[in-house]
């Protein structure tokens, strides 16, 4: 049975709420088990507020957490006996285990990754890719969003090519649709580093290339995968984040003003929280690591038990799915396809 690690120190909510989620993604999916990184005492005390299936649960017992004030190589060295490197490490050494999942130090989740897990040959730099959700009540595919905050053309190519595998593996899209995240649709906008990595995702083999795209195109277009520098990216997350809270923060005030607009909100209350809901990009787990050897979930620090859950499904789904191996044929497809054009 396959098996995904969960951080259970990880993040602000942490314990509880990562337990919580764990065991809530284990009640919606029956084919995996998940192994609790962590203080035993700590998740052993949350697991006694829940019925759960114990042959599916394992806990392995940590003496030591990463936090954020740690800077994140130096903690991953120092650290050997911390929830989320002794998670890295059964994830490299355990053939059973396929993924990890971690609300922790989003600096520190990236270096374990790297220095423990690896990256697939080929890759130049892994990237992290979150779902955003799009107006026609799909998916749309942000890499990278915060693991690169400065790239070369090529590492956009190679986004592109990885987030479509991701695409396809997670979401059956068979034929996703790429965009590159710039200030204007044209061909020639942008500086040097878009203009360059458009000409090369024009050439890249096995991806559907559709041109510039602007930052409105991530919800409003139509496509399914943005491409983005980590900079660009997180700075589009993060506003994408701000708006859904802005919208929700602004109807929620307006039906409070008035005995009339209250009675308003109780025959839109439905569609107000499909709004709500459909806004919210947590409801499609964290971010996956892509570029790795194998599969890691980086969940919000202040993550819920609803986006834990999410997170490990999303997890399972990719490991089970052959993420990696797809990742590895499709990047040697094109390595194949450019040598024969050459």
């Amino acid at each position: 049975m396959l098996r995904i690690v969960v951080d259970a120190m990880g993040g602000d909510n942490a314990p509880a709420e990562i337990v919580k989620g764990a065991l809530e993604a284990l009640e919606k999916q029956k084919n995996f088990s998940v192994v609790l990184t962590g203080d035993e005492t700590l998740i052993g005390h949350e697991l006694s507020k829940y019925k759960y299936d114990g042959a599916r649960v394992e806990v392995v017992h940590c003496t030591e957490v990463i936090t954020g004030d740690d800077i994140p190589t130096q903690a991953v060295r120092a650290k050997k006996d911390s929830s989320l490197v002794v998670g890295m490490r059964l994830l490299k050494e355990d053939e059973r285990v396929g993924g990890i999942v971690s609300a922790g130090s989003t600096g520190a989740v990236l270096t374990g990754g790297i220095m423990l897990v690896g990256r697939i040959k080929g890759v130049l730099r892994p990237a992290l890719c979150p779902g955003i959700p799009n107006a026609h009540g799909g998916v749309t595919l942000l890499c990278d969003c915060g693991a690169n905050a400065e790239c070369k053309p090529a590492y956009l190519a190679q986004f592109g090519v990885m987030a479509s595998a991701y695409a396809k593996v997670a979401y059956a899209m068979e034929k996703p649709r790429v965009g590159l995240l710039n200030n204007g649709t044209e061909e020639h906008k942008g500086d040097l580093l878009h203009q360059e990595a458009y000409a090369l995702l024009k050439e890249t083999k096995g991806i559907d290339f559709v041109g510039n795209i602007e930052g409105r195109d991530i919800m409003l277009g139509d496509i399914n995968v943005a491409v983005s520098d980590g900079f660009s990216g997180n700075i589009a997350l993060k506003s994408i984040e701000g708006c859904g809270k802005t919208v929700t923060t602004v109807l929620e005030r307006e039906f409070r003003r008035s005995p009339l607009s209250k009675l308003s909100y109780l025959f839109a209350r439905k569609q107000l929280g499909g709004l709500k809901s459909m806004l919210d990009y947590t409801r499609f787990g964290g971010s996956v690591f892509l570029g790795l050897k194998k599969v890691v979930v980086k969940c919000h620090g202040a993550a819920k038990a609803r986006s834990v859950c999410a997170s490990v499904l999303q997890a399972v789904e990719a490991a089970g799915g052959g993420l990696i191996a797809n990742i590895e044929e499709m990047l040697s497809s094109c390595e194949q396809a450019t040598e024969r054009s050459e």
